[in-house]
């Protein structure tokens, strides 16, 4: 699914404008959109409450003509402005005997609105949508407020936001402190990026983006997309059953540490539970003992000294595929002056990618080093997947400036590096030198623990080795590595899951999007373990109910009712009677 920016909803809606539609046109369908949610909301609306808080742009024009269907349709409608407003809209509103308020009308305490607020079942939230430009303050901030109290009562009403909750910054994702979470965000045309990162996850509730007549064709040219499901579905690697292990590729994982042996054990099974043919680890050779052990399946390449190590490992690579470099190496300085040294040395030629992670880019910080540029026009393919920190190291920003600009900072220095950008995080964004940038659907405190990382790292190597393009190893690397998180919550809970409970889910999310058979359950139902959720192996509907983590993943890509019960779908208007009601008002 296509997101956009607000400067390119802004381009979007003004391109539809100049061939031959118009912007009431645009609000029309947006407050229609609005309205018939509020609808599916309510169940019926004959005599419901419902409050209309309007700003004074366009998105409070849209839940004006919301308010009007409401009103049409049975509902009780109050409107309450910010500011008092004079156009068609308003007019439009008052003559249609719908009550409309402002804080201008003799409510200097907001008395009459904290009633208003109070009594509604729903409120509509269409104060500022994608206008969040500066701190809420003055009147603003009080009506946020006593929005906040009345969804704090015991039965407090629902609250539907109109294309942004009011406060949430459209590009970044960052909210106002004031800024009040709904039920459900009705975002219109494409969805805005903010909904999906930052705070902007925990706070959009259910998004519903809806078509609000924007011709397909301005939008062929968006580089920016949610990666759900379907997508990382269409990114699986074929496994042809006469395949040999080295039609999968093979992966030199150079990792581990006195400090930090476990990124090596991590990184390397995370390789080959990505489908990777075989996987070497050059590690330092008094680990090898310890992590052998844990690893049958790896072959080591034994590192006496950080010297000797660099030129062990330029002998070794001809013999590869894809190089992972740098989890758990630690930063000594010998350390770091081989990783460098490597970066430089024309024996990576021959590869067909290399991956940076962890103290690989550590080292590299503060060095004269440019990225992918270093390996030139037919060198290998460069991925680097810093986390908010190391890439406040690599740019020489702080992490909080990081944060504030993750979407923009992951485009600039894929372009500057000539590098796949992995930014970790909450709802990891991957963004490639040409543009092309891809927002993960999931965030998950499970993954916010240590070692989740080299995980991840190691199923973009072994990806890459099956000869996925960069950018598509690392989509589904992080589509498989954040559903492998969901998973390890569901059996072991949030907050006691280990990087190790990911790894051990790994297989099982691609076993899933795969749709391979399930493994039968003790009591023999061959069913599986419905928590686990492949239900039938298959899927229904393309993203659906198989495999699916019912509640966090789709009942489908199945479309039930016009537009898929959802993340970014909505049970569209006019759909069957799935849930004994007559279809929503035209």
């Amino acid at each position: 699914m296509k997101l956009v920016t607000a400067a390119q909803m802004r381009a979007l809606e003004d391109a539809t404008v100049a061939a031959g539609g118009s912007k009431d046109e645009l609000m029309a369908a947006a407050g229609l959109a609005v309205a018939q949610e509020v609808w599916m909301q309510l169940g019926q609306l004959e005599g419901r409450r419902i409050a209309v808080l309007v700003g004074p742009g366009n998105n409070g024009g849209d839940g004006l003509v919301a308010a009007r269907h409401l009103a049409e349709w049975g509902a009780q409608v109050r409107c309450y402005a910010l500011q008092p407003r004079h156009d068609a809209q308003w007019t439009q509103t008052v003559e249609a005997e719908v009550p409309c308020g402002s804080t201008a009308d003799d409510d200097e305490d907001l008395e009459a609105l904290a009633a208003l607020l109070n009594s509604a079942e729903l409120i509509v939230d269409a104060l500022l949508g994608t206008g969040t430009s500066r701190p809420i303050e003055g009147p603003l901030a009080r009506i946020l407020e006593l929005l906040a109290a009345a969804r704090a009562q015991r039965a407090g009403p629902r609250l539907v936001a109109v294309d942004l909750p009011s406060g949430l910054d459209p590009d970044s994702g960052i909210a106002d402190p004031l800024t009040v979470a709904p039920d459900e965000t009705v975002t219109f045309g494409y969805p805005k990026v903010g909904l999906y990162t930052q705070q902007g996850t925990g706070l959009a509730g259910d998004v519903q983006a809806v078509d609000i007549g924007i011709p397909k064709e301005l939008a062929t040219d968006l580089t920016l997309e949610l990666v759900e499901r379907r997508d990382a579905k269409g990114l699986l690697p074929e496994r042809p059953a006469h395949a040999h292990k080295g039609s999968f590729g093979k992966v030199l994982v150079v990792a581990g540490s006195a400090t930090y042996p476990g990124a090596a054990i991590l990184a390397s099974l995370a390789a080959y539970r990505t489908g990777a043919g075989l996987v070497t680890l050059a590690t330092p050779a008094a680990l090898i003992p310890a992590v052998a052990s844990a690893m049958p399946e790896v072959t080591y390449l034994p590192l006496d000294d950080a010297d000797a190590g660099l030129a062990a490992i330029e002998a070794a690579l001809p013999k590869y595929d894809t190089l992972l470099l740098g989890p758990g190496l630690g930063q000594a300085q010998p350390t770091v002056a081989m990783v460098r040294s490597l970066m430089g040395s024309a024996a990576l030629q021959g590869l067909r990618a290399v991956v940076v992670d962890a103290d690989g880019l550590n080292a590299l910080s503060g060095s004269d080093w440019s990225g992918g540029a270093v390996f030139g026009s037919d060198g290998p393919d460069l991925i680097v997947t810093p986390h908010p920190g190391e890439m406040a190291h690599l740019t020489g920003r702080d992490i909080a400036a990081v944060q504030a600009e993750r979407l923009k900072l992951a485009q600039e220095s894929a372009t500057a590096w000539k590098a796949t950008v992995v930014l970790k995080g909450p709802n990891t964004v991957v963004a490639a030198p040409d543009g092309t940038t891809r927002v993960s659907a999931i965030a998950h405190a499970a993954l916010a623990t240590a070692g989740t990382g080299d995980v991840l790292a190691g199923a973009i190597a072994g990806l890459l080795a099956q000869g996925l393009p960069p950018t598509d190893a690392a989509t589904l690397a992080v589509y498989l590595h954040g559903n492998a998180g969901e998973r390890a919550a569901r059996s072991v809970g949030s907050a006691g899951t280990t990087a190790s409970d990911v790894l051990n889910e790994l297989a099982l999310a691609g076993r899933s999007l795969a749709g391979e058979e399930p493994v039968e359950s003790k009591g023999g139902s061959g069913l599986g373990a419905f928590g686990g959720a492949e239900m039938g192996g298959g899927g229904m509907g393309g993203g659906g109910m198989g495999g699916a983590e019912m509640g966090g993943g789709a009942m489908g890509g199945a479309e039930m009712g016009g537009g898929g019960m959802g993340p970014g779908g909505g049970m569209g208007p006019g759909g069957p009677d799935m849930l004994g009601m007559p279809p929503p008002p035209q």
